[in-house]
């Protein structure tokens, strides 16, 4: 069973309103998954913040409610994602983020991913086309969404 780590760009699409975002086909083939025990997912500590602060920008533009982002939070934290400490990741994040000129945030997602032989998942594109070569880095939307095209090979 593939592991993958996910970024907070990809679980919003989960909950946000389709209208207006993109890949949310393929954000909710992976929940699908993951629900069906298709796959594992693991989140570093960071995930939570930024996944929220997605919510409350959303909340602010007054794209979503309050109340409906409240809903969001607690139903994403009921799916009791595997999360771990960036204080373990930190020095593997800061290198990354100094060789290929990325933010500390982001490579900590990278840094869990190398650490659990598993791979991102990012529907940050400029973040998947800077890393992909290189480390274990994919765009969301590079993925099917059709069920016999998901392929899970690390």
């Amino acid at each position: 069973m593939s592991l993958f780590v996910v970024d907070a760009s990809v679980a919003a699409k989960w909950f946000l309103p389709a209208e207006g975002e993109t890949l949310t086909e393929e954000a909710l083939e992976l929940l699908y998954r993951y629900a069906n025990g298709q796959v594992r997912l693991i989140v570093p500590d960071i995930f939570w913040a930024e996944f929220a602060n997605t919510l409350w920008k959303a909340v602010r533009r007054a794209r979503w409610t309050k109340q409906a982002a409240d809903t969001a939070i607690a139903a994403m934290k009921d799916r009791n994602l595997p999360t771990v400490p960036s204080l373990s990741l930190l020095e593997a994040a800061f290198a990354i983020a100094n060789a290929f000129q990325r933010t500390v945030y982001d490579s900590l997602y990278v840094a869990l991913a190398i650490d659990s032989k598993a791979q991102l998942l990012t529907a940050d594109e400029r973040l998947a086309r800077a890393l992909a070569a290189t480390l274990p880095v994919k765009w969301l939307g590079s993925l099917s969404t059709q069920p016999d095209d998901w392929t899970f090979d690390l």
